[in-house]
């Protein structure tokens, strides 16, 4: 959705990549994209669903409008943005949704947010079983806290932001936040022939956090 980050990641990828902005809970926008994948590519082996928001709200203060926002984009937009891939897919593909251990945990003023990311943990059950006469795999991968833009920006968003990130990377049992290239490479194998018998699941990427 973010044009100014969209360019500086294909900056930074370099090579073999294509940027398309859009917005996932805009079916349009999707139909654009997938469009495009037809036309250039023919087919789609892997989908990695990974767009989502996140703001806090404490119960009591949830208005419709954060409700649908977040909704929109976390279930919505997944839903639509893999149901609209699945022409393109050949079966033996992999689908990759993004899901949190907010889901597993009670975190204050996380209602909305945790609601949408069990909902994407649904997802993955639900899609195994609809796609399982097409041998497509379908994953989810957990982070816990991750050292991320966003995550600083929630954070300062609350007040404190610093001290929140301290106290989140003290109550991580590793001790420290993630790091975007450890769910990258959670990502890398669930896509892979590496867990060629894996579907089903939910792959916790979170230092221990939801754990123990």
């Amino acid at each position: 959705r973010r044009d100014p980050e969209l360019a500086a990641a294909v900056k930074e990828i370099g090579r073999n990549v294509t940027g398309i902005q859009g917005d996932v809970s805009n079916l349009g926008d999707l139909d654009r994209l997938f469009a495009h994948i037809k036309r250039e590519k023919g087919k789609l082996d892997i989908v990695f669903a990974n767009a989502g928001a996140a703001t806090y709200a404490p119960f009591g203060k949830i208005t419709e409008e954060h409700y649908d926002s977040i909704f929109n984009i976390n279930v919505k937009g997944l839903l639509f943005t893999v149901q609209k891939a699945l022409p393109l897919m050949p079966d033996g593909a992999s689908i990759i949704l993004n899901a949190s251990i907010v889901a597993s945990k009670g975190f204050s003023s996380n209602s909305v947010y945790s609601a949408t990311k069990a909902a994407v943990r649904s997802f993955a059950r639900t899609w195994t079983t609809d796609l399982k006469d097409r041998r497509i795999r379908v994953n989810a991968v957990s982070p816990g806290p991750i050292d991320t833009p966003g995550l600083n920006d929630l954070a300062a968003s609350t007040g404190a932001g610093e001290q929140r990130l301290r106290m989140l990377s003290n109550s991580v049992p590793l001790g420290r936040l993630g790091r975007p290239d450890e769910i990258a490479k959670a990502v890398v194998f669930l896509a892979s022939d590496d867990s060629s018998y894996v579907t089903g699941t939910e792959l916790f990427v979170d230092g221990g956090i939801a754990q123990v």
